[in-house]
C-alpha cells in the first residue's frame, strides 16, 4: 500500500521556496503573489497582460520578505510556452513548491455562439490548467519535496447558472480534473505532491469586477 503522509501547508508556503502564479496580473492571482512574497517565498507571477504583469511585478516586490520575484509574460494555453516558463522558473529558483493555476478566459455568450470565443475560453481556463499541471508537476513530484498544486475553479461550475454555459463548463471541467489528479496522485503513492481545487467566493478581479469567482 502506498505511503499516505500528506506534505503540510507549512513546509510548502515556506521562506525560500518556489511558487509559480498564473494570471497573476491582477485579482486572486495577484493577492496571492503578494501574499506568497510577504511568507519570504520565491514568487514567479505570470500572465499575458505584459503592461499590468509589469505593475504587479513592483506590487509583489514591495510586499516581498527576502524572497525573489521574477516575472514572465506566458500564454498558459500554449503547452510549448508553459513548458518553457517552467525552465526558466527552475534555472532561477531551482525548487518549485506551489503551483497556483488561476488564468482564465471570461467569455459570456451562449451555448450557440461564435466558436472561437468558445474555444478561447476553454483553451486557458481548462487547457492552462492542465498545462500548467503536466509541465510541473512530474518535476515537483521527482524532487521529493512537498508540493501543491492549487487550481482556481468556480461555484459556477458546480451550480451552472445560466448565462455564461463556457465558463461554467470550464469551470467544471477543471473541477473534474483536479479530482481525478489528487487521486491519480494519492494513488501511485506521489504523496508529496497533492492537488487542491480552490472556489472562491464572489471576487472584484480587474476588468470583471463584480463577477462571480
Amino acid at each position: 500500500m502506498p505511503d499516505i503522509t500528506r506534505p503540510a501547508i507549512s513546509d510548502v508556503i515556506t521562506a525560500g521556496r518556489g511558487a509559480v502564479v498564473t494570471g497573476a496580473a491582477s485579482g486572486i492571482g495577484l493577492a496571492t503573489a503578494k501574499r506568497l512574497a510577504s511568507r519570504g517565498m520565491d514568487v514567479c507571477l505570470t500572465d499575458i497582460d505584459e503592461p499590468g504583469l509589469d505593475r504587479a511585478h513592483e506590487d509583489v516586490r514591495a510586499a516581498a520578505q527576502g524572497g525573489r520575484v521574477m516575472s514572465a509574460a506566458c500564454d498558459v494555453a500554449d503547452m510549448a510556452a508553459v513548458t518553457a516558463l517552467k525552465d526558466r522558473v527552475l534555472d532561477t529558483f531551482e525548487d518549485v513548491a506551489l503551483v497556483m493555476n488561476n488564468a482564465v478566459a471570461r467569455h459570456s455568450g451562449g451555448c450557440l455562439d461564435e466558436y472561437d470565443n468558445w474555444r478561447r475560453t476553454l483553451d486557458v481556463g481548462l487547457l492552462g490548467v492542465i498545462n500548467g499541471c503536466q509541465a510541473f508537476a512530474p518535476t515537483m513530484i521527482q524532487a521529493g519535496k512537498p508540493g501543491m498544486i492549487v487550481n482556481v475553479g468556480s461555484k459556477q461550475g458546480i451550480t451552472n447558472p445560466p448565462g455564461h454555459p463556457v465558463y461554467n463548463l470550464s469551470k467544471a471541467a477543471v473541477k473534474s480534473y483536479t479530482e481525478s489528479l489528487a487521486h491519480e496522485l494519492r494513488s501511485t503513492g506521489a504523496n508529496n505532491v497533492t492537488a487542491h481545487l480552490l472556489i472562491p467566493g464572489w471576487t472584484t478581479t480587474g476588468k470583471n469586477a463584480h463577477r462571480p469567482g
